[in-house]
Order: C-alpha cells, then sequence, then structure tokens
C-alpha cells in the first residue's frame, strides 16, 4: 500500500488496486524492493507494465515493452531516474510477444546482462524474428477457411513479418527457467511458475515469503488474455492448456497475494480473478455452441464471443481467439467442422439445441 493511500475497491470484481498508475518515466514502489514502471504501446491496448527487483548495486528487470523510438526515450528516463544510474544485471522475460521482449537485444546488450527466459518462449522468439517471408501458403488457407476475403488476405501479407519490426535483434543465448526454478533476485528466492494457453511457456516469478507474484500476461485483472489459434499450429487447443493453466494457479496460490500484472494494475483478490477469467470462457463457450445450431464459419462467430465490432486491425487476434473457443469444442465432442470445395470450414453444434 501507497503511503497513506485509500486502496481503490472494483465492487464489481471483487478486486483491490492499491497503488497510483505511476507517470512515464517514473516508477511507484508495490513492494519491497519492487518498482513497478508503465511504457505506452501505439496500439488499442495502450500501455504494458514493467517491473525492476533490486539487486545487489543493480536491477533485475522484468519485461521492456517494444522496440519503438518512445519507448527507448522512456527507459532514458527510467533509467537516469528511479533506477537512480544503476545497471541491469538480469533481464526477465515473461514471454515472447513483441511487447515483453522488444528491447531485450537492447538491454543486454547496454549492460552486458544476461537473458532469462523458458525455453519454448526463447525458440519461438528467435523463430518469428527470422520468418521474413515471404508469407506462407499455410497461411492463405489457413485464413481463407476462417472466412476472410481475398483483400484481408492480401492485407495479412503485406503485413506479414511484423513481428520483427518491434523486436531489436535478441541475444545468441540465454539462460533458461523452468517451473519450480527459484531464483535468488537481492537475496531473496523468487519461485518460477509457468502458466500455458496465452504464449507457450509463459514464466511469472513469485516471492512466496510476503506474497509477490509478478503475472505477467498470465493473470490481468480487467481484460482476458488473448488465447489464440494460428496458421504455425491450426490444430492446437491453447484455451484447454488455459483452462489448465487456472486449475493449476489456483491450487497453488493464495487469495490475499499481490498480483503485478503486465497491463492494468496491481491487484490483490487473485482467486476471484481466476475464477472470473474462468466462468467467462465457460460463458463464452455455451454462448458459441448455441451459435452453432446452424453452420457457421469463424468469422460469423465475433457477434457471440466479443462485446464490441471486429474492425480489420483486430480481425486476426480475433479470429485467432475464435477458432481457440471453437477448436476447444471440438475437443470436447460439442462441435464439428467440414471444409467446403472453396476451401472454407463450417463449423456446426454436435448437441440437439446446443443448450448444454
Amino acid at each position: 500500500m501507497a503511503d497513506g493511500q485509500t486502496a481503490p475497491t472494483d465492487a464489481s470484481r471483487g478486486l483491490v488496486y492499491p497503488f497510483q498508475i505511476p507517470a512515464d518515466g517514473a516508477a511507484a514502489q508495490v513492494a519491497d524492493g519492487v518498482l513497478w514502471m508503465r511504457v505506452a504501446l501505439p496500439m488499442a491496448l495502450n500501455h504494458v507494465n514493467l517491473y525492476a527487483i533490486e539487486d545487489g548495486d543493480g536491477w533485475t528487470v522484468v519485461d521492456t515493452g517494444l522496440r519503438t523510438p518512445d519507448t527507448i526515450a522512456s527507459w532514458e528516463a527510467l533509467l537516469a531516474g528511479p533506477l537512480a544510474g544503476r545497471p541491469v544485471r538480469r533481464l526477465i522475460c515473461t514471454h515472447m510477444h513483441p511487447d515483453h521482449i522488444g528491447l531485450a537485444g537492447w538491454l543486454c546488450a547496454r549492460f552486458e546482462a544476461p537473458l532469462l527466459m523458458t525455453r519454448l518462449e526463447y525458440v519461438t522468439a528467435r523463430m518469428l524474428l527470422a520468418d521474413v517471408g515471404p508469407a506462407p501458403r499455410e497461411g492463405e488457407v489457413f485464413y481463407r477457411a476462417a472466412g476472410w476475403t481475398d483483400d484481408q488476405i492480401e492485407g495479412w501479407r503485406r503485413r506479414y513479418g511484423l513481428f520483427g519490426r518491434g523486436v531489436a535483434p535478441l541475444p545468441h543465448s540465454y539462460q533458461r527457467l523452468t517451473d519450480g526454478d527459484v531464483l535468488k533476485i537481492g537475496g531473496r528466492d523468487w519461485r518460477v511458475v509457468v502458466g500455458d494457453g496465452h504464449s507457450p511457456e509463459h514464466a511469472c516469478l513469485w516471492r512466496e515469503e510476503d506474497d509477490v507474484f509478478i503475472a505477467g500476461d498470465q493473470i490481468l485483472p480487467r481484460i482476458s488474455s488473448n488465447i489464440s489459434i494460428w496458421p504455425i499450429e491450426p490444430d492446437a487447443d491453447p484455451l484447454g492448456d488455459w483452462l489448465r493453466s487456472i486449475d493449476k494457479l489456483e491450487a497453488l496460490l493464495p487469495e490475499d497475494l499481490l498480483a503485478l500484472p503486465s497491463h492494468g494494475e496491481p491487484f490483490t483478490g487473485v482467486l476471484t480473478r481466476l475464477e472470473q477469467l474462468r466462468r467467462g470462457h465457460d460463458v463464452s463457450l455455451k454462448r458459441l455452441e448455441r451459435s452453432l445450431k446452424a453452420p457457421k464459419r469463424a468469422i460469423d462467430v465475433f457477434g457471440s464471443l466479443f462485446a464490441r465490432p471486429v474492425d480489420d486491425g483486430l480481425l486476426g487476434m480475433a479470429t485467432g481467439e475464435a477458432l481457440a473457443h471453437l477448436n476447444h469444442l471440438i475437443r470436447q465432442g460439442r462441435a464439428e467442422r467440414t471444409r467446403d470445395a472453396d476451401g472454407m470450414d463450417w463449423w456446426t453444434s454436435t448437441q440437439d439445441g446446443a443448450d448444454t
């Protein structure tokens, strides 16, 4: 709790948000030796949270923001200001999405600091950085099956390789994190807790002695993490992985810990939030299943899953999330898929009346 500060609550969610959002270039102390920083993102989700943990005469930093001039300027202000010119001794990246690893190479090179990640996150990031095109035929087949138009597929072709534009070249070596590892940071133990579904092997960090939990994108307080299917693994079931991770975290974490997410504000009430996330996906699956009384393509089910219209800027993520839910229904035997002569997939409920 900040000095003399009243904790705001979100009565509809049962969560408590103890801290004020730090200004750009500033930081808020959210636990002993832990600073919360925030940098801007040039998208609808307009920020990402970063954390610095005191580590001897320097810092262990968690996540970096995108590689943009604005983010570099924010880092220069952070390094000179709240980080007091002390060096970054280690960089931990929770997962491989560009807003989390965009400046990993820049920071590691600047301070000759090691990069710590799980293996699947590091290897996947290196693969995506190398995959600059041309756009593969498998992607065209994938998006046509989902119902995209020729113009939308052509837009995807033009944007192919976008991952690398927001990510500086990664270090060519890293230190592997695995579930259950214990890191000594500033002489105190932080346990690695791995989740799945949003990304392949997402690392969270738990200081059990005072229940501080750096949650990354695995537990967000105000939005649900994107759970998506992509052309590289079209038959995957990341939503099943995600729901199993919720079960794991519910069995592991205490309700009163302080969760430090990558988006939104630090909060307490983590078990309440995990149950909300599970329930939200359960409701979405039931609503989606009811909508499949008549055959539909992936693009036809957006209204069953999303509260706002999906424009072309959100089309890729919305399609991926719709397919994640549809694939999960297939895994549960609640839906089936048929591909027509035009290469489009049509999804139908297997349940009479689709009311379950």
